[in-house]
C-alpha cells in the first residue's frame, strides 16, 4: 500500500499517520508520499518522498478519501465527536523512538506551542498573546521548569505551510507584537530573551542543526511530559508523548461535547491526560450552537486566558 496525501499538518497526523503505522505493523506498508519535512512522523518507513510543496485543505483533494478516516472530527461527529474508526488505526510510538540523552535540559520541560494565523480568513484569536506567554514563563520559571517555546513563523524552509498559513503570510501576520512600557515593540520571540529558562525552539534547531526541524521537535518532546498548546495541529502532536496536555479551544467543532473524551482520538493517541480549556469567544463562534453545547461565551471581544492560567498553576 502507498500512503499519498498532502493535508494539513494536525489531520496528516490523526489520520494518515496512524493508518500507515498500522499497515506497517500488518506488513502491508509500501511507501509513503508526504510534504516537505515530514520523514521524520513517518521513521518507520523505508521509501518516504516528501514531494508536495503545499498543503491541501480540501480533503479529497489531500488524498484523504483513500484513508479508512477521511474526516478528523470524526465518523459520526454529531453524536460522537472526535471518534474515529479505530480498526485500521495505530499512532506510532513517538515518544519510545524519539525520547533521548542528548538533547537535554537541566530542570523539567514545559513545550509551548503557538501559532499566529488567520482562521480561515477570520482575525486570529488561538494564539497565547504577550501578556498571556509573560505570565506562563514568569510562573513556570519560578516554579523550577524550562520552557521550551514554539511558533512558527511561516517562512521557515523546513516545512510546508497549508492555505491558512500562506494567506496570514499575504496579509502581513509576521509576528504576535506588544508595546511593553520601559521597552516598546516586543515579540514573543523576544520575550523569551528576558528569562534564563526560557528557550526559543529555533534557538534549540541551530544548536542541533544536523537533525532536520521535525527531528528536533520529536526530540525535545520525547523529553518532556508537560505541553500547552493552542488547539490544533499543535495540540494534536502534543498528545502523541502521554503526560500532560493542556489546549486553549476558542472556536471550531472540538467545542462539542465529548470532542476530548476517552474514545477521541486525542485520548488515543496516547495515554496522556488531555485538559481541554475553552474561551469561546463570540464574534467568532454561532453563539446559539456553542450555548446548546454548555459553554459559556465570551462577549469581551477579545481572549480570556484567566482559565488557562489558572489550570496551569494547578497542574503544573
Amino acid at each position: 500500500m502507498i500512503i499519498k496525501n498532502n493535508a494539513e499538518f494536525g489531520v496528516e497526523l490523526a489520520l494518515a499517520v496512524p493508518y500507515a503505522y498500522w499497515l506497517h505493523q500488518n506488513g502491508e506498508l509500501e511507501s509513503v508520499v508526504t510534504s516537505t519535512g515530514m520523514k521524520p512522523f513517518y521513521y518507520f518507513c523505508d521509501d518516504v518522498r516528501e514531494e508536495f510543496t503545499y498543503r491541501n485543505i480540501d480533503n479529497a483533494a489531500a488524498g484523504l478519501n483513500d484513508l479508512p478516516n477521511n474526516w478528523i472530527h470524526g465518523i459520526n461527529p454529531l453524536e460522537e465527536p472526535g471518534v474515529l474508526d479505530y480498526s485500521k488505526w495505530t499512532p506510532p510510538p513517538f515518544k519510545e523512538q524519539y525520547k533521548n540523552e542528548e538533547i537535554q535540559f537541566d530542570k523539567p520541560i514545559v513545550f509551548i506551542s503557538n501559532k499566529f494565523n488567520l482562521e480561515h480568513g477570520q482575525t486570529p484569536y488561538g494564539f497565547f498573546d504577550i501578556q498571556c506567554l509573560h505570565e506562563m514563563f514568569s510562573y513556570l520559571t519560578t516554579k523550577g521548569y524550562v520552557v521550551v517555546y514554539k511558533r512558527v513563523s511561516n517562512t521557515e524552509e523546513h516545512f510546508t505551510i497549508d492555505q491558512n498559513e500562506r494567506d496570514s503570510l499575504s496579509v502581513g501576520y509576521h509576528n504576535i507584537l506588544a508595546d511593553v512600557e520601559g521597552v516598546g515593540m516586543m515579540t514573543d520571540y523576544d520575550l523569551t530573551k528576558y528569562f534564563d529558562d526560557v528557550y526559543l525552539f529555533d534557538d534549540v534547531f541551530e544548536k542541533y542543526n544536523q537533525y532536520t526541524y521535525n527531528e528536533v521537535q520529536l526530540k525535545v518532546m520525547a523529553n518532556c511530559d508537560r505541553f500547552i498548546t493552542v488547539c490544533g495541529g499543535n495540540s494534536i502532536l502534543s498528545s502523541f508523548f502521554g503526560g500532560t496536555v493542556i489546549s486553549y479551544v476558542h472556536k471550531g467543532k472540538e467545542l462539542r461535547p465529548n470532542y476530548f473524551g476517552k474514545n477521541s482520538y486525542f485520548s488515543k493517541l496516547s495515554d496522556a491526560k488531555i485538559i481541554p480549556i475553552y474561551d469561546v469567544i463570540g464574534k467568532v463562534n454561532d453563539e446559539e450552537v456553542v450555548k446548546k453545547y454548555g459553554h459559556t461565551i465570551n462577549e469581551t471581544g477579545t481572549n480570556d486566558y484567566t482559565e488557562l492560567m489558572l489550570k496551569i498553576k494547578e497542574e503544573f
